[in-house]
């Protein structure tokens, strides 16, 4: 395949020539990285005909893939926190005692935390004031309420509760579920991976899992996948008839604000990117670890940008010619209708 009949066949695997159904693409995608709740959002209506915003209950919000905050769809929890999944936790981000909370007030706290949201008070806030009241103190409640996971982050790792899909801070019961077997969940995320991400190398594979590219060549042998060679890779992907697949009649969209985040920019490997040009890498990825949301011009990442109140604002990495900017703006305007445009 060529570099240009590669990217059409990942734009439509991602559900970005064709929409699907929010929770076909949530699924399909192996759910969207959520630290920042509007990017996951827009990632899924830019690549859905049914979006609405507003909280889906078929969706929940916990760490997932890469030991990072997803929305994923709640019958996909049993694959998530499958047997044997492995994140770096810190002290606090278990149930275990740490340097400021013993094991069984730690125990004792979670227990309050739980019947708490089952009654209703699921607020974060006003969590720590039924803890308050209970006795809790304040070196406890760093641990406990640490702003990056604590005990809240305990209790979704075990599967006991996960976030309200919005943006207020709240928590929900997990319903009951059996995690998956640990070698049962890798090969059907790889499965899903290398069905809607692919086609994709071994590196892609093994970057957007966060593990190591002997781990995703001992599932490749158990996948229906083809493979492909351009430009010196080898590309693998499950065809159509074998659980989804682009049939790579559609050509390459003018223009795509993709999301902060983005599906497309975090499952392949960033420096080796079919749309990433190596000179604006830290234009979407930064320093900090963010990645920013991207303005994809006829597949190839042009620049970035923002909603700021009622405005669109547009960074380009680039002069580009006036009708290249008419179709960005243009682009900006259908999708924002009402929102003003402009370039900073």
């Amino acid at each position: 395949m060529t570099a240009e009949e590669l990217k059409i066949r990942q734009l439509e695997n991602q559900h970005l020539l064709q929409p699907a159904s929010v929770r076909q693409a949530v699924g399909d995608l192996c759910g969207l990285q959520a630290q920042f709740l509007s990017n996951a959002l827009h990632a899924i209506r830019i690549r859905s005909y049914d979006f609405e915003e507003k909280e889906a209950e078929f969706l929940m919000k916990s760490w997932t893939i890469r030991g990072t905050l997803h929305v994923f769809l709640a019958e996909d929890l049993p694959l998530f926190l499958h047997q044997g999944r492995k994140n770096k936790l810190r002290p606090c981000d278990t149930l275990e005692a740490d340097d400021k909370i013993l094991r069984e007030r730690k125990l004792f706290f979670a227990e309050i935390i739980l019947k708490e949201i089952e009654a209703g008070n699921a607020s974060r806030d006003g969590l720590k004031k039924a803890c308050a009241a209970c006795g809790m103190t304040e070196t406890e409640e760093e641990s406990l309420f640490d702003p990056w996971g604590g005990t809240i982050r305990a209790l979704c790792e075990v599967g006991r509760i996960c976030h309200v899909v919005q943006e207020k801070k709240e928590f929900r019961l997990c319903p009951p579920f059996v995690p998956m077997g640990e070698d049962e969940a890798r090969l059907e995320l790889m499965r899903r991976y290398f069905t809607h991400y692919g086609p994709a190398t071994i590196r892609d594979a093994a970057y957007f899992f966060g593990t190591a590219q002997a781990q995703v060549k001992s599932y490749l042998s158990r996948l229906p996948v083809e493979s492909t060679d351009c430009e010196g890779r080898t590309f693998y992907y499950i065809p159509a008839g074998e659980g989804g697949g682009a049939n790579g009649q559609q050509g390459i969209p003018a223009c795509l604000f993709l999301a902060g985040f983005d599906p497309l920019m975090l499952g392949y490997q960033k420096t080796e990117s079919l749309y990433l040009p190596g000179e604006y890498l830290r234009g979407i990825f930064n320093l900090g670890g963010i990645v920013m949301p991207a303005i994809l011009l006829d597949g190839r990442v042009v620049g970035r940008w923002k909603k700021k109140g009622g405005k669109v604002e547009l960074t380009l990495f680039a002069p580009l010619g006036r009708h290249d900017r008419e179709k960005i703006n243009g682009a900006a305007r259908e999708l924002w209708p009402g929102l003003t445009v402009c370039l900073v």
